[in-house]
């Protein structure tokens, strides 16, 4: 896998060759290059697009966090990391497909950046903190020290504990219970398209909702698919490549 040097130290990547807008996918907040398996490929085949794949410092083979994440942490992600990174690859006027905190980093740069973007696919995207995300957080720290949830991070990420607590330590916090992203959807001018599976543990309809309303300056178009849990290009990847690959068509 290919590797960048970048401030805070060296990212992983995977680029897969088409047509500019590139896809820039970002991952969620346990994920990294190797946890999309073959949905960049099979993006790149139905949509004729380039894709591109990172992993974020603290996952996959990426450089390992330094410090402990602070509650402004997709803050830094999407307005610091993110131009750094894209300006490095020579990438321009993405189509940011994130999921789960990677949908909450896209809302972000979109709306906070003043950086060019063509669309937005956000899948499990977070506007704000639900009960449900902080209890079943809660439940995969438990997961995770009982041994076996740590065993299958570590096969995706060189500092399995780093990964797993920079995540899931400050999500925990009491002040980041507070955390709030509304701000940044009235000033996404964008085509979105929102996934939100209506079976999904960390959290509810109400992100999509919340999106569809705040976005009023976007045509946002909203997925709901019933018998999906937080992975909807794994428990539904029929259905979400093929709204993906229709979305943007019309791009």
């Amino acid at each position: 896998m290919p590797l960048l040097d970048l401030p805070g130290g060296r990212i992983e990547y995977e680029r897969v060759g088409g047509a500019s807008p590139a896809i820039v996918m970002l991952h969620e907040g346990l994920g990294s290059v190797s946890t999309w398996g073959g949905f960049p490929r099979q993006l790149a085949a139905a949509t004729g697009r380039e894709v591109l794949a990172y992993s974020r410092h603290g996952y996959g083979r990426s450089a390992p966090l330094t410090a402990p994440r602070a509650v402004d942490f997709m803050h830094e992600e999407a307005l610091v990391v993110l131009p750094r990174a894209l300006d490095a690859l020579g990438v321009e006027r993405p189509i940011l497909l994130g999921h789960s905190d990677g949908g909450s980093i896209a809302i972000i740069h979109a709306g906070g950046s003043g950086r060019a973007v063509t669309g937005l696919v956000l899948m499990a995207a977070h506007v704000l903190v639900e009960d449900v995300s902080v209890a079943s957080i809660a439940a995969a720290r438990e997961a995770y020290e009982k041994g076996a949830f740590r065993a299958r991070l570590a096969r995706h990420h060189d500092d399995a504990d780093g990964a797993f607590r920079g995540w899931n330590d400050v999500w925990l916090l009491p002040e980041f219970h507070a955390w709030n992203i509304e701000e940044y959807l009235p000033q996404i001018p964008l085509p979105i398209l929102a996934i939100q599976g209506e079976d999904d543990e960390y959290g509810t309809m109400d992100q999509v909702e919340r999106i569809a309303r705040g976005a009023v300056g976007a045509r946002v178009e909203v997925l709901k698919l019933p018998g999906c849990g937080h992975l909807p290009q794994r428990d539904r990847p029929a259905e979400v490549l093929a709204a993906i690959t229709t979305f943007v068509s019309r791009l």
